[in-house]
């Protein structure tokens, strides 16, 4: 019984504390624009980037404007929510928004860009903590891209 209840302690203690530990050691985000660009992915498997350059692993497809920018704009603000994400920052032609996950509260970083000369977003999602991501940054921008095509394809109509 003495065993047991020891072997339930620990493993409370080890549900309470790794996601506070995990916190802890997640680094803190290095976001925003380097002359005019988004940052590249670090070596680690969990970031996507559809910057010009990115290598194969890292990269991702931008997301085409279907629209005039400024309703384009607004649009992706909406998908983003609609999507669980939640905006902190918002210039001129860039958004930074993050992702929580449920369980463990890891934090991952979005970003968008508003390239005119392409006519496109450029966008970067990217883990704080951890090495690998298991796919999620690109599932969720592949989720957000189809939520943003779609709110750009009933805003046309």
């Amino acid at each position: 019984m003495k065993l047991l209840l020891t072997a339930l302690l620990v493993a409370v203690l080890i549900a309470v504390l790794f996601p506070a530990v995990l916190s802890w050691m997640a680094r803190p985000p290095r976001t925003g624009l380097e002359q005019g660009r988004m940052r590249p992915c670090p070596d680690s498997p969990n970031c996507v980037n559809s910057e010009k350059g990115t290598d194969r692993e890292h990269s991702i497809e931008p997301l085409p404007l279907k629209l005039e920018a400024r309703q384009a704009w607004a649009l992706l603000k909406e998908a983003v929510a609609l999507e669980g994400g939640r905006i902190l920052e918002e210039q001129p032609g860039y958004l930074h928004a993050i992702w929580t996950s449920r369980w463990f509260h890891f934090v991952d970083d979005v970003e968008i860009r508003l390239d005119k000369a392409e006519g496109l977003f450029q966008v970067r999602s990217a883990s704080r903590a951890g090495y690998s991501d298991f796919g999620v940054n690109r599932k969720r921008i592949e989720s957000l891209r189809q939520r943003w095509q779609a709110l750009q394809e009933e805003a046309g109509r």
